[in-house]
């Protein structure tokens, strides 16, 4: 009995260990395959682990995730990885701004070593702490909202505040007088001959916007330009524009000619009305020519010609009107021309009415204005959402990497690129790496923000100087530095922040060319002469020869690696020769590097440097809403078509 004993005890502890040897061998099992153990438990929940969207925002990405990162921990988080790449890894050390030789380069060094010297103060500063925003209390805005605005000649020098700009129905009176013509030997209206004058009377009318961009004028979102004499046609005409970024759209020109039926029309108002010049010999001729033709019998009715609408030294009353499709121009009460709304501004953006020119102003009176105040600030468009941040750089290296030239203070710029052409699978998967590059900005409680929008976003390159536009190829050179030593990137491109990039069309061009060659892609200039002149002008110090080498427009260029890397080389070595204007050095730059090893040149007009053409690479001078425009055109269209002209 008690042998039987043992013998069950000792069968029933082997079948107990087999059992748990097999229990832990079904689990090993389970763990290697990642099966999910599922209960009728709250378990479940987790055990089963459905994918859950958090918003709206996250059902839209969910087509493109972000790669993940290899180590998952708090430390790599988006916004932990932005704040250790916010300063630019170039060197700016003083040895590398030493003038060498007789090359017209000791201003530009001057200027660089000041520009330094005030950077990396503003930028302990941010770092210390000492400077931050103030927070302001809320104002009141109702109050800065008049329904109209009145103002009598002493009043109406320089601009005239329209506070919260215009909205539908909005009107604008000016009661004035043309001047007498006056001699100008320097017309910009005229084409004039050596030593003689062109007698001149023309006055403009603008709705301007906020000045948004340091050394820049304010933009003109309603340009109205009656030129009475001195127009380069020799007749009486209305110009008619807007301008953006100091870039004129095309001129609406009405001489007299009622536009044509076939064209488009604003708010079924015709864009240019009919008139006749106005002198004693067109009168004659016009009267006899009506007699003759009541004689014969070929009219039977009388038509009426107005005259031009302005004339030397008589009293007007002109009224811009906002409508539904355009502004509207009404001159004593008669329709002269119509303009209609382009894109890139809204009504509220004419905050200032400017009167310029041979003009004498009587009054000026502004009605059914806004009631509310809409928000001016720049960071209305800085929406601080996940959705926009950059994806984490990939350990192996990208095909293409962007630089994108930008300024402090352009909030609504960069938001705009994050929103359009940076929301690219290609961006989003990884393949392609998009950066912008920012110097400091004068005004402190700027950077402040700027450092705050780049360690959110963490798609922003701070380059310690202070900005100024002769300096902007210290961020080319940064891009190059960014683009070889930070993401390893196999093309690196520069771009603006006004800049559409088709991201697929510009990768495609890269691919083109044969991996083991030098190339430069981009809108090439051949012999193109430095302009002596002008605010432009390069002095002959400063180049000294009469062509510039052959360089690509700054917009929108391509660069193989290694030629990156031979600039940054350079640089790091102080062997690089720096020129004001970034494009032409890049030319300069390519043509030594062309000196050891040969390089491919492909010029392309769709890299456009003014405005958009259609089958564009990129697109040049797009205002924030263009950028959304393109991107929005892009999604829906199988070509890409541009936006409305400015």
């Amino acid at each position: 009995m008690k042998r039987k004993l043992e013998t069950l005890f000792m069968l029933t502890r082997k079948r107990s260990i087999q059992f748990l040897i097999g229990a832990l061998f079904f689990y090993l099992v389970l763990v290697t395959l990642e099966i999910p153990f599922v209960f009728k438990t709250d378990f479940t929940a987790v055990a089963t682990r459905p994918l859950k969207l958090l918003s709206e925002e996250d059902s839209q990405l969910k087509d493109s995730p972000a790669r993940p990162l290899k180590t998952v921990s708090n430390a790599h988080s988006p916004s932990q990885l932005a704040s250790r790449s916010v300063l630019s890894a170039l060197v700016l050390n003083e040895a590398a701004f030493e003038s060498k030789g007789n090359d017209g380069s000791f201003e530009l060094y001057k200027l660089v070593k000041h520009a330094r010297q005030v950077g990396r103060r503003l930028w302990k500063d941010l770092e210390s702490g000492k400077s931050r925003t103030v927070v302001s209390k809320p104002e009141n805005r109702s109050s800065s909202c008049p329904g109209s605005v009145s103002l009598s000649v002493s009043d109406t020098l320089g601009v005239v505040p329209l506070p919260c700009g215009l909205t539908l129905g909005s009107h604008v009176t000016v009661v004035g007088k043309p001047l007498a013509a006056r001699p100008d030997f320097e017309p910009k209206i005229a084409v004039v001959t050596e030593d003689e004058p062109v007698m001149v009377s023309q006055f403009v009318v603008e709705l301007q916007g906020l000045k948004t961009v340091d050394g820049e004028e304010p933009p003109r979102v309603f340009h109205f330009n009656p030129r009475l004499k001195g127009d380069w046609s020799g007749k009486p005409v209305i110009e008619l524009n807007t301008c953006y970024r100091m870039q004129w759209g095309s001129a609406l020109r009405c001489d007299g000619w009622k536009s044509k039926a076939d064209e488009d029309t604003v708010d079924r108002m015709v864009k240019c009305e009919k008139w006749i010049k106005d002198d004693e010999d067109h009168f004659e001729e016009s009267k006899s020519t009506w007699w003759l033709k009541r004689l014969i019998g070929r009219t039977k009715k009388v038509n009426v010609e107005w005259p031009f609408p302005f004339s030397e030294g008589k009293l007007f009353v002109l009224t811009v009107s906002a409508g539904l499709e355009g502004y509207h121009v009404t001159v004593d009460g008669r329709h002269v021309t119509s303009f209609p709304y382009r894109a890139g501004f809204t009504l509220e953006d004419a905050t200032g009415l400017s009167l310029t020119g041979d003009i004498d102003v009587h009054s000026v009176f502004a009605a059914s204005l806004p009631s509310s105040h809409p928000s001016f600030s720049p960071q209305r468009h800085l929406e601080f959402s996940t959705r926009w941040r950059a994806q984490p750089l990939s350990d192996s290296g990208v095909e293409l990497f962007i630089g994108v030239l930008s300024a402090g203070n352009h909030f609504s710029e960069r938001m705009a690129v994050r929103k359009s052409w940076m929301q690219h699978r290609l961006v989003k998967s990884g393949a392609v790496v998009a950066r912008f590059f920012v110097a400091l900005h004068a005004r402190q409680e700027i950077n402040v923000e700027l450092k705050k929008e780049a360690e959110f976003f963490g798609d922003i390159v701070i380059v310690p100087y202070l900005d100024n536009y002769d300096l902007v190829v210290l961020k080319t050179v940064a891009i190059c530095d960014y683009g070889v030593h930070t993401v390893s990137a196999k093309y690196i491109m520069k771009g603006d922040d006004d800049t559409f990039v088709r991201v697929d069309a510009v990768i495609s061009e890269a691919r083109k060319i044969p991996d083991d060659t030098s190339f430069y892609i981009g809108n090439i200039n051949y012999y193109h002469k430095p302009l002596r002149y002008g605010k432009w002008a390069v002095t002959y110090e400063e180049w000294p020869e009469e062509d510039y080498p052959p360089y690509a427009n700054g917009p929108g260029y391509i660069l193989s690696s290694d030629i990156a890397l031979y600039i940054v080389s350079e640089f790091e070595m102080h062997k690089l020769r720096l020129f004001k204007m970034e494009d032409v050095s890049m030319g300069m730059w390519v043509e030594q590097f062309n000196s050891s090893k040969p390089v491919h040149y492909s010029h392309s007009l769709k890299f456009c440097q003014f405005g958009c053409i259609e089958d564009y690479y990129t697109a040049h001078y797009q205002s924030p809403r263009q950028m959304m425009c393109l991107w929005d055109k892009l999604q829906r269209q199988a070509r890409p078509q541009c936006c409305d002209m400015r």
